[in-house]
């Protein structure tokens, strides 16, 4: 049996998701709905808020900031770039898969489409993003290595999962749906060279592809059986690993038994996930009275994996400044030790005032015994102006699986997101609805809580 079809069958085999499955996988189907409405009230939404208004059809679909509906497949794009725009989303760390900005753009577009119940869009969202997260597990890096975001690469296929199971096409029609989103997936890192703010369509167009794909194998179209091992698959084409297929086969054999899902992490730094750590222990260091104005100079031991990212050409990253300064690791490191915080605010205008004078004054290299990408581990030297030097060490991430996050620090994140678009808005209603999408038999909602949200804007 091929890949593609092995995977439905198990999925299409599971019984109800386990009690504590569904509860994280509603914290982060709410937590994506809060960040793609911080970021369509932010400029790095904008182009996603200009795109959406053009738009002259009409549909099912809810979109962020808007307070009518459009056809599914272009509310997925628009809010799947979105929930990405802002470097806010969640993070599977061990598999460097972007999650929900893809699959959650794609479950409340189906969902709505095809009028299915909340816990019919929840258990789609959560069984694909397991798959998903196997996906990179399998070939850990690879897609990363040869230039290819995995989030938007396998993104597509599990989209079109997600879009197959919520039109309630059989298990033939799934596995060309799947085989179709092959052709369309795409994603490269070269958006890295000036920062540019096509990485935001890397999700949404993941998410696109498999409304689409789902689409034309309802419509007659095949696909390749063999999307995910064969020759030209997924794995040997994208991630260059022949071995991959079969560590993958593997990890499919425990859905349903293990939940990667619940190691998932959410941001509370709008900004690139490796960059997190090294800017809590810069906030940690200044809990302990250390200011800018001592700090002579800094280090960044950094996870070896992730320096092709946030700290490599370093001449480059010390010079980085607004949307660019996402994955500028001496930069976010300085904004925090002379602003005292990195927040939205943070990329959307000039540096302050000292940061890169201290960004310029910072070296790197790697951090020996990393457990990368299991943990996103970190370590901070700062040579301070009295000779003293001082050193903090993050073992892992705030809001990882191994450091989950408090529920009032989710839902702080959530209303500051929705007040960005719209201050005078009450998110609560919306908060509500997304609490009663298990127990709810459509979305409706929670359609109509997003578009009053917009509305108020």
């Amino acid at each position: 049996m091929a890949l593609t079809a092995l995977v439905i069958a198990r999925l299409r085999a599971l019984g109800d998701l386990p009690g504590a499955v569904s509860d994280t996988a509603l914290r982060h189907f709410t937590d994506a709905v809060g960040v793609g409405h911080g970021a369509a009230g932010s400029e790095a939404g904008a182009h996603w808020r200009r795109y959406a208004a053009a738009q002259t059809g009409r549909g099912p679909a809810s979109v962020f900031g808007l307070s009518h509906g459009l056809p599914p497949e272009t509310a997925a794009l628009i809010n799947g770039g979105l929930i990405h725009s802002l470097e806010y989303d969640d993070t599977h760390t061990g598999s460097i898969v972007h999650g929900s900005c893809v699959l959650a753009a794609a479950a409340l577009a189906a969902g709505e489409a095809n009028g299915r119940s909340g816990a019919e869009v929840l258990r789609a969202y959560t069984l694909w993003y397991e798959v998903f997260i196997r996906m990179g597990l399998a070939a850990a890096g690879g897609f990363q290595n040869r230039g290819f975001q995995l989030t938007s690469i396998g993104g597509a296929l599990c989209a079109a999962g997600i879009a197959a199971d919520l039109k309630g096409l059989d298990a033939q029609q799934t596995e060309a749906a799947i085989g179709i989103a092959l052709s369309q997936a795409s994603g490269v890192f070269e958006f890295l060279t000036n920062g540019s703010t096509v990485k935001s369509m890397h999700p949404g167009w993941a998410a696109h592809a498999g409304l689409v794909a789902a689409d034309l194998a309802q419509a007659g179209m095949t696909g390749p059986a063999t999307a995910l091992e064969g020759r030209f698959g997924l794995f040997r084409q994208f991630a260059g690993d022949a071995e991959a297929p079969a560590r993958f086969e593997a990890m499919i054999a425990d859905l349903g038994e293990v939940w990667h899902l619940q190691d998932a992490a959410y941001k509370f730094y709008p900004c690139c996930h490796y960059l997190h750590p090294f800017v809590e222990a810069a906030s940690l260091m200044m809990r302990d009275g250390i200011r800018a104005e001592d700090v002579e100079s800094f280090h960044c031991f950094a996870p070896q994996g992730t320096a092709g990212i946030v700290a490599e050409p370093w001449a480059e990253k010390v010079t980085a400044s607004g949307h660019k300064a996402r994955w500028s690791l001496p930069v976010t490191v300085a904004m925090q030790l002379v602003d005292g915080r990195v927040d939205l605010g943070s990329f959307e205008g000039p540096l302050s005032e000292g940061v890169a004078d201290l960004a310029a004054r910072s070296t790197w290299s790697p951090l020996e015994g990393s457990a990368f990408p299991q943990r996103f581990d970190a370590k901070l030297r700062l040579t301070l102006k009295d000779g003293r030097v001082v050193e903090r060490h993050i073992a892992d991430v705030y809001g990882n699986g191994s450091r989950p996050p408090a529920q009032s620090d989710l839902d702080g994140k959530f209303t500051a997101n929705i007040a960005r678009l719209a201050p005078d808005a009450d998110a609560h209603p919306l908060l509500s609805a997304l609490a009663a999408l298990p127990q709810a038999p459509d979305c409706c909602a929670v359609s109509a809580a997003l578009r009053q949200i917009s509305a108020q804007e």
